[in-house]
């Protein structure tokens, strides 16, 4: 509900700029100081944040699944099990095809540390545009091609997504997947029947909430494929760019409040 009232909102500041003959439209989000100032005032911007990258999970889980013969592409329990099915049948070329995309999240992963330690990177403000290039990419990669060789891009963004945002007010949940979200969610609503303590009624909320965006995502990306196929990766750039608007005013937060 609210990335579906922010794009409202942002729906005059949003124009379309047709860049390619083949009428491939890049969406650009143009965010005024007045916009920025506002949100950076508000207490809750770390979970606006967190639910705008929910969004983007979201949309490259039902990518993945939709585009690419329903493989989830945002973690590695389903790559690992394929890997190790491939070896033990002798499937050498299935089984490099994974070991690639095993690499692409560990190494998502590590440069999570390394960039900001060696490079001084502010990962927070790189996730939304390493999502913004896999989407970029993933419209490019035919329809026909293999499989797991074309959700690389997504294996690679989502590991450095997961590694970089852990949760937000104080509670740990992930943005690429559901299966915490929803574990945690149902433990809270038990212990808030067992005691009625407020507190685990905001760690419900905060749960629901994360699981609302994240399907949401997912909505956008069905309709997205629906119409474009698989260049309505597209599409995410513009949920990108909302977590890129959030990252800001949540940096621009942190730096008043300190």
């Amino acid at each position: 509900f609210f990335l579906a009232r922010l794009t409202r909102r942002l729906q005059y500041k949003l124009f379309l700029a047709k860049i390619f003959p083949s009428g491939i439209l890049v969406p650009v989000v143009l965010f005024t100081r007045e916009q920025v100032s506002r949100l950076s005032k508000n207490s809750n911007i770390d979970l606006y944040r967190h639910l705008s990258f929910a969004a983007v999970g979201g949309f490259f889980g039902a990518y993945a699944i939709l585009c690419r013969c329903g493989i989830l592409a945002s973690a590695q329990t389903m790559n690992l099990l394929e890997l190790t099915i491939a070896a033990l049948r002798g499937d050498g070329f299935a089984a490099l095809l994974h070991l690639g995309a095993l690499v692409l999240y560990v190494t998502g992963t590590m440069l999570t540390v390394l960039l900001p330690h060696y490079l001084h990177i502010d990962m927070h403000l790189a996730v939304p545009v390493i999502d913004a290039a896999a989407c970029a990419v993933l419209c490019f990669i035919p329809a026909e091609a293999n499989a797991i060789l074309a959700l690389y891009p997504i294996f690679f963004a989502m590991s450095v997504q997961w590694s970089s945002f852990s949760g937000a007010q104080g509670f740990v949940s992930s943005t690429i997947f559901s299966t915490n979200n929803t574990k945690q969610a149902s433990l809270a609503f038990a212990e808030y029947i067992t005691d009625g303590a407020r507190g685990h009624f905001k760690k419900v909320r905060f749960y629901v909430l994360t699981l609302l965006a994240f399907h949401f995502g997912a909505a956008v990306s069905f309709f997205a494929v629906r119409l474009m196929g698989v260049r309505g990766a597209w599409v995410n750039i513009i949920l990108a760019a909302v977590a890129f608007y959030m990252v800001l005013c949540e940096n621009k937060y942190n730096a008043l409040k300190a």
